[in-house]
């Protein structure tokens, strides 16, 4: 199990970290790369063919404005891709959401805004093979409803 993190740019590092520590926290191993699919595009299709041959992986792309990246990812992987729009203001979020939720036919990309929320869903997904980590999520989940009880 490995969550690839894909990342337009340098200046997306601190709010792909968040994303990073979740998983550690979980077990899965993690990787970060930096390649623009606008700028670097060969990079970004070299990875995905190295990895269209594994097994158990799941890409994040994590790219703001126009966010390629995530439907390059999508476009070409046999893994689930996800977009993580980063943002520093409420106009940088309305530009970058709309970006990644925008994709093209045939480019099935899983958007999800709050870094925990795709820590979970990352998970959910490796969850479905892995009985250890069902058993931990279904221990979160019972603790999230434990949490409501007066």
């Amino acid at each position: 199990m490995k969550t690839i993190f894909i990342l337009g740019s340098d200046s997306d590092k601190e709010f792909t970290q968040k994303m990073l520590d979740g998983l550690s926290d979980w077990g899965i191993e993690t990787e970060m790369i930096v390649a623009s699919a606008h700028k670097v595009p060969k990079k970004v299709a070299d990875i995905v063919e190295a990895n269209n041959v594994e097994s158990d992986i799941v890409y994040v792309g994590v790219a703001g404005r126009s966010n390629a990246l995530s439907g390059v990812l999508a476009a070409n992987s046999v893994h689930p891709v996800f977009a993580c729009p980063p943002f520093k203001d409420k106009e940088d979020f309305m530009v970058n959401i709309n970006s990644s939720l925008m994709m093209p036919s045939e480019t099935p990309v899983m958007t999800v805004v709050d870094p925990g929320n795709l820590v979970l869903s990352v998970v959910k997904i490796f969850a479905l093979k892995d009985d250890n980590l069902r058993a931990k999520v279904n221990d979160r989940i019972r603790d999230i409803k434990k949490s409501f009880e007066n």
